[in-house]
């Protein structure tokens, strides 16, 4: 693969910080490189990419990435940098409060492959991240900041459950010994050896005729870059995109024999991982992201309902609300936004996933078994899970700060709470179930109903993980 600057060979792994952390790979400018090319301190808890030095310019503050950065530590981060002393209050600007944070929470997606969107595990895992913002809120009210911080809480994508039964084993399509690699997850991009045009182009009817029978009849697309890749994908004119892609509906997952043999799965009734997946057609419904906002710059009756837009609209937004001009993007969407009415909490279910129960929304909460146990939603330990390049693995973690009750969250009179030893150990919280939704506010309520009623998380009364594993342990006995 070209790096773009003659390094051909080299490949882009973004679970590999040696492979990915190099500044020619991202060629895009990040919200925190515009702020601080114009004068505006940025501080950058694990987001994707702000180790990687783009453009030269580094956030005033950065924290590495940690897959078990603790929820509440995240909160005490970002507070203490909002405790630090404005530039006109200290003498030292190196030490002067960021007017633009941003902070990754990746228990969300990790638990949504691991365990999948429709399990009972993963309401616990919203709900965790529901305290998380509780906690927050009440920091900033506590701090007197309700109506000064502007709070924007994005995710990048949806997430669809996989099965045994719906997976497409990849030799059954092309002999793979005439491919040199695969580009690609979900999505697999082909490179063959012979690049020619009429080689290429033979594989891709080949595969056309494969999507075509009983056996992955709509399982998938094949797309040729230079020819047919939907337009709406804007992935054809890069020279690192693959030349041919097989292309899975939202639901069907591609392996190898060598990471899961489809047929003795089948037969042996064996589970496949991860459990949840995404990276498909950006317009199937599972894969709709969300968007919520509150602050100055959004003064919306709480639930307003805008129409829904593209991600790189986020860009413009952010910019408008600290008042920065943004760099040359494809975004057209500028504050202030124009709701078009109200959030009212039913959701529809879309007619293209109403005939697989998998994928769509499962039985309203008084119609589950709870006879079956919680057994019944944790699924079996599956050695492919960490195999797949879209698991993030930590690179070198940022070590926790010091440990505080959530009513601990006040303001703070020294620095911005900060990493004391790189080698400790991240410590687990222990809250039970009662504990984790002590943190809610009411203006988060309808965001948790609209994400229940989209991803139909079932019922709470299955109690919290420590509960559910509590209960497979008794009934395995």
């Amino acid at each position: 693969m070209d790096d773009g600057k003659g390094g051909r060979g080299r490949q882009f792994d973004y679970g590999d910080a040696a492979k990915s952390m190099q500044p020619e790979w991202w060629t895009a400018e990040p919200l925190w490189l515009t702020a601080e090319k114009q004068g505006l301190r940025t501080a950058i808890h694990m987001w994707p990419g702000s180790e990687a030095h783009i453009g030269g310019i580094d956030p005033a503050f950065v924290d590495k990435f940690n897959a078990n950065e603790a929820l509440d530590n995240k909160v005490r981060r970002i507070l203490g940098w909002l405790d630090l002393p404005g530039e006109d209050e200290s003498s030292d600007t190196a030490d002067s409060r960021p007017q633009f944070i941003a902070a990754y929470v990746p228990d969300v997606d990790a638990d949504g492959h691991a365990y999948g969107p429709n399990s009972t595990y993963i309401r616990s895992t919203i709900r965790e991240a529901d305290s998380m913002l509780g906690m927050l809120f009440s920091g900033l009210e506590e701090r007197n900041l309700t109506d000064v911080v502007n709070v924007v809480i994005v995710s990048d994508h949806g997430m669809a459950t996989t099965s045994t039964k719906r997976l497409i084993q990849l030799e059954d399509l092309i002999d793979t010994s005439l491919i040199e690699h695969t580009d690609g997850w979900p999505l697999y991009g082909l490179r063959p050896y012979d690049t020619s045009k009429s080689n290429v182009k033979s594989l891709y009817k080949n595969l056309r005729k494969a999507a075509k029978t009983s056996k992955y009849k709509g399982a998938f697309e094949v797309c040729l870059r230079d020819d047919d890749m939907p337009e709406r994908y804007h992935f054809s004119v890069n020279h690192r995109i693959a030349p041919l892609w097989i292309v899975p509906t939202a639901g069907w997952a591609i392996v190898t024999k060598d990471e899961f043999n489809v047929e003795a799965g089948l037969e042996q009734e064996i589970s496949y991982s991860p459990m949840g997946l995404h990276g498909y057609d950006n317009q199937h419904p599972l894969m709709r992201a969300i968007f919520v906002a509150r602050g100055p710059a959004f003064p919306h009756t709480p639930g307003s309902l805008v129409e829904p837009f593209q991600n790189i609209e986020v860009y413009n937004i952010i910019c408008d609300s600290l008042g920065l001009k943004p760099a040359s993007n494809n975004g057209t969407i500028r504050l202030p936004l124009r709701p078009s009415g109200m959030h009212d909490g039913s959701v529809d279910v879309p007619e293209d996933i109403q005939d697989d129960p998998s994928l769509a929304l499962p039985p309203p909460d008084g119609l589950i078994d709870s006879s079956k146990g919680a057994s019944a939603t944790l699924p079996p330990e599956v050695a492919n899970l960490a195999n797949r390049p879209d698991l993030m693995v930590p690179t070198e973690g940022v070590p926790p700060v010091s440990e505080a009750t959530p009513s601990q969250i006040g303001p703070s009179s020294g620095s911005a709470a900060s990493p004391s030893s790189e080698d400790e150990e991240v410590p687990e919280t222990s809250t039970d179930g009662d504990e984790k939704g002590k943190h809610h506010t009411s203006w988060w309520s309808w965001v948790t109903g609209k994400i229940d009623a989209m991803k139909g998380w079932a019922s709470s009364f299955f109690g919290s993980k420590d509960e559910q594993k509590a209960k497979d342990d008794n009934q395995n006995r």
